[in-house]
């Protein structure tokens, strides 16, 4: 490790920086305390499916829309701590498309569109890799099929990334994939879905939440962003090693097997 590292030296002039995944989205993706367990988002243990040498710097921040993440300074904080060679995995959708929250939602054929490809430009501005991340599916089922719960939003997706030829980690349809291998039953076990005797201290009056995850729900998020990662030919994609996508072990916490 040593010699590698002073032979990188010595050809470069300078260390080789380590390389960094950064992560700007919702709650999804977020950190949570240990005090918020069950939930977790896939943010939290994308590490176990990476080199030790790769740090993750997780920027996501619960009920975030790509308008919010602007208005309230968090995207320009992360610009300002960008490093040349980073990886940003951008992931929004499920805040833009809430029309109860007025101050979140965006027209996905507008704003949602403008800011994404903002998103990109900045990204690419600081030498860094930009990769676009669909929201995560909800468990929402319909006629014995998951039920797409973001269509528009994950056509702008697609759309931006063949525009701008941005890598994609098709999140949410690959785990609306994964739901259906599950089944309803198997993967509802994959939500905040509890009844008041399941977590006494957290829910005493149970949960019955379709959109965020829990810890077997974050990692295989996780493993499945880290599948595309490793498969995208970046510079990153050589320090993944996804974690199984066929089972999630339940460890009480965000840390690795």
């Amino acid at each position: 490790m040593i010699a590698a590292l002073a032979l990188a030296v010595a050809i470069s002039g300078a260390p080789t920086p380590e390389p960094r995944i950064v992560i700007a989205s919702d709650s999804t993706a977020a950190n949570y305390g240990a005090d918020r367990y069950p939930q977790m988002g896939w943010g939290m243990v994308l590490k176990c499916s990476l080199d030790p040498s790769v740090q993750v710097v997780n920027l996501a921040r619960g009920g975030r829309s790509t308008k919010t993440f602007i208005e309230e300074g968090l995207w320009d904080q992360l610009v300002a701590q960008l490093k040349p060679g980073d990886t940003v995995l951008i992931q929004f959708g499920h805040n833009d498309a809430d029309t109860k929250k007025m101050e979140r939602h965006t027209d996905p054929n507008g704003a949602y569109d403008v800011n994404l490809r903002r998103f990109v430009a900045d990204v690419r501005k600081a030498k860094a890799t930009p990769v676009l991340v669909t929201p995560i599916a909800r468990w929402m089922w319909e006629n014995d099929e998951p039920k797409d719960a973001h269509g528009p939003y994950a056509a702008t997706f697609h759309r931006v990334a063949q525009d701008l030829r941005v890598p994609l980690v098709d999140l949410d349809g690959d785990m609306m994939a994964a739901l259906k291998a599950r089944g309803p039953l198997a993967s509802r076990g994959l939500y905040l879905f509890y009844q008041p005797y399941d977590h006494v201290a957290r829910y005493p009056d149970g949960i019955s939440d379709d959109t965020h995850i829990n810890e077997q729900g974050a990692r295989l998020g996780a493993a499945l962003v880290a599948t595309r990662l490793a498969s995208l030919n970046l510079p990153i994609s050589r320090h993944v090693r996804p974690a199984s996508v066929a089972g999630q072990p339940r460890l009480g916490g965000p840390n690795c097997p």
